[in-house]
């Protein structure tokens, strides 16, 4: 697992159980993770985290798109040199967030505080290396001789499922994403189809995939464009609709949906695939605003709504056997005339429920 996934989960870990034993057990390996990406981003002299192939045959991009062409710039070039993704940036500030959390539970408010500062930083940084008024969006990557990949890609997505972009550059990304030309129907392409090269079969370069929609919508919501969400979630919930046994793939192309047809399948998709199964659940938290957490004061377990919805055709969500830590819950949420209703149909002692509207 990448180190700054690592540091993301402990820190929801900590936030949804409670378990501060367990996590202290990791201390050592957490420090020694934040240790190797300051390390990292301080090798560099843009001070951005970055990835060189350095091994003969090895894989030349080494983000989640690791395909061979699938970091270029506008005109369609491979970008050469080191490269420095712009989700990566973004995993990286949520990772100092994630750890700040965790040593201020610990009482170490002074390392919370350097930590916070550091991803305040980095957002300022960021935002002016990678943002591209021509595109309306953040930049690809940038390459080893620090040149922007002007490129408009689900990538830029991920910069607001970590908090990392600014407000004003969400509602851009957001548009962008949504665009008749980034958003085939079903869901969002991996690259909008104006792009040099952009082609719906390919691996990276314009195909659809479940787990990175599902980042994107979690961005959305954060941002509070919910409805753009949502039409995520119901291009999930068609597409699981038309694929056999309901699995969703891996993958698959991005050609324009059609009234009367399916997506179309990616050939070699692997399905069912456990990124694709678990963008249901981040999906649905997108749009119901669901959070778990643990509060430190009560030691109770909590499960808060920040005004919840359901789309209009899914009256009825109900979640059997959601756990927190030692506790369990179930759950109903109903789409009214005028807002969305949570019910609690089973619950353990331990366990409050919030709904904020």
């Amino acid at each position: 697992m990448p180190r700054r996934f690592f540091l993301i989960l402990a820190g929801d870990y900590l936030m949804r159980s409670g378990d501060q034993a367990f996590i202290r057990e990791l201390r050592g390996a957490l420090d020694g993770a934040m240790a190797w990406i300051r390390a990292a981003e301080s090798s560099a002299t843009d001070g951005f985290l970055r990835y060189q192939r350095t091994a003969q045959g090895g894989l030349r991009n080494q983000g989640w798109k690791d395909s061979d062409d699938a970091i270029h710039h506008a005109d369609g070039r491979l970008a050469e040199g080191s490269i420095a993704l712009c989700e990566v940036q973004a995993y990286s500030y949520g990772a100092r967030r994630a750890m700040a959390h965790i040593q201020r539970l610990f009482g170490h408010d002074a390392e919370a505080e350097r930590l916070l500062q550091e991803a305040r930083q980095l957002q300022r940084h960021f935002h002016g290396a990678f943002w591209c008024e021509r595109i309306g969006s953040y930049a690809l990557a940038l390459d080893g001789q620090g040149e922007a990949c002007e490129v408009r890609a689900s990538n830029a997505g991920h910069c607001l499922w970590t908090g990392l972009a600014s407000k004003t550059a969400a509602s851009a990304i957001a548009r962008q994403l949504m665009a008749p030309s980034s958003f085939n129907g079903w869901r969002i392409r991996t690259l909008d189809e104006g792009e040099a090269r952009y082609n719906p079969m390919s691996y990276h370069n314009g195909s659809v995939w479940p787990h990175d929609n599902a980042l994107i919508a979690l961005g959305l919501a954060r941002y509070g464009h919910t409805p753009e969400a949502m039409r995520v979630l119901m291009g999930l919930f068609d597409t699981a609709q038309a694929m056999p046994l309901q699995r969703l793939p891996e993958l698959f192309c991005g050609f324009p949906r059609q009234s009367d047809e399916g997506p179309t399948h990616y050939p070699v998709a692997c399905s069912p695939q456990a990124w694709a199964s678990g963008s249901l659940f981040g999906l649905l938290e997108a749009i119901t605003g669901m959070g778990i957490g643990h509060n430190p004061d009560s030691g109770r377990a909590e499960v808060l709504f920040r005004n919840p919805v359901l789309p209009e055709r899914i009256n009825l969500l109900e979640i059997h056997g959601l756990r927190l830590g030692e506790e369990e819950i179930d759950l109903q949420l109903h789409r009214g005339e005028l807002d969305t209703g949570v019910l609690v149909k089973r619950r353990t002692s331990g366990v409050d429920v919030v709904v904020h509207k």
